[in-house]
């Protein structure tokens, strides 16, 4: 996508990767104290244990977006804290960033991604349909309870051809 380029965690990107994420799960949600953790902590939380968070740059806007893996187990990990910027949508720039997520996920070796969300956020749930997320029951059972505000949880088929 033309003007789009996606960037690697780094210290100074912290607040960036705090503020995109509270924006958009206090404007439809309430900031759990899982949610607080990580935005407070992303290095702690996210990079430390084997995971990663990229964030997405728009020409002329700066950073407009960013999403995490959490690792969750061995070659595990959980697609979380996507968010872009209001001042950004419609640009492309999650599809963007959910792209260059699940490419990271492949080269990081992952055997299983996954993702918890809420039938509010219809519009993140039709970009995770199209890119090939899956609605999983099984994923809900297992790991639905780490948030209130949870009630739909979606598994990527990284073992079908590439």
């Amino acid at each position: 996508m033309t003007g789009l380029t996606i960037h690697a965690y780094r210290d100074d990107l912290a607040q960036a990767f705090h503020d995109i994420n509270a924006q958009w799960i206090g404007a439809m949600y309430r900031l759990e104290q899982t949610d607080r953790d990580v935005l407070e902590h992303p290095f702690e939380r996210i990079i430390a244990p084997g995971g990663d968070i990229l964030f997405v740059e728009a020409a002329g806007l700066g950073i407009v977006g960013a999403c995490a893996l959490q690792r969750t187990g061995p070659d595990q990990y959980e697609l979380t804290k996507m968010g872009v910027l209001d001042t950004a949508r419609g640009r492309g720039a999650g599809a963007f960033l959910l792209d260059a997520m699940i490419a990271r996920a492949k080269a990081m070796g992952a055997r299983r991604l996954y993702l918890l969300s809420n039938a509010k956020s219809a519009t993140a749930i039709r970009l995770y349909e199209k890119a090939g997320f899956r609605h999983d029951p099984g994923i809900m059972a297992e790991f639905g309870a780490r948030y209130e505000r949870c009630n739909i949880a979606m598994l990527y088929p990284l073992d079908r051809a590439q």
